[in-house]
């Protein structure tokens, strides 16, 4: 499953990302690393960003983003 997939209110854990360059970087900085748990908190009225805790922070990653984010949910 893709964090874009990801319901609301639920804790996904990160397996992979699958991208490079600058969206990888970006991506890492933010703190997505292997086994990082991530729960999706809200949608957009337009339903693109979603905001998701992560370590913490609340952070809106766009569709086209989350879909390079491999996770797993318990």
């Amino acid at each position: 499953m893709t964090l874009n997939e990801l319901p609301i209110n639920t804790i996904g854990i990160v397996e992979n990302l699958h991208c490079d360059g600058n969206i990888r970087r970006r991506l890492l900085d933010l703190g997505i690393i292997k086994n990082t748990p991530i729960k999706a908190v809200l949608k957009s009225p337009s339903g693109d960003p979603t905001a998701y805790d992560i370590r913490g922070s609340l952070i809106a990653i766009r569709k086209e983003d989350a879909k390079y984010i491999d996770i797993y949910v318990n």
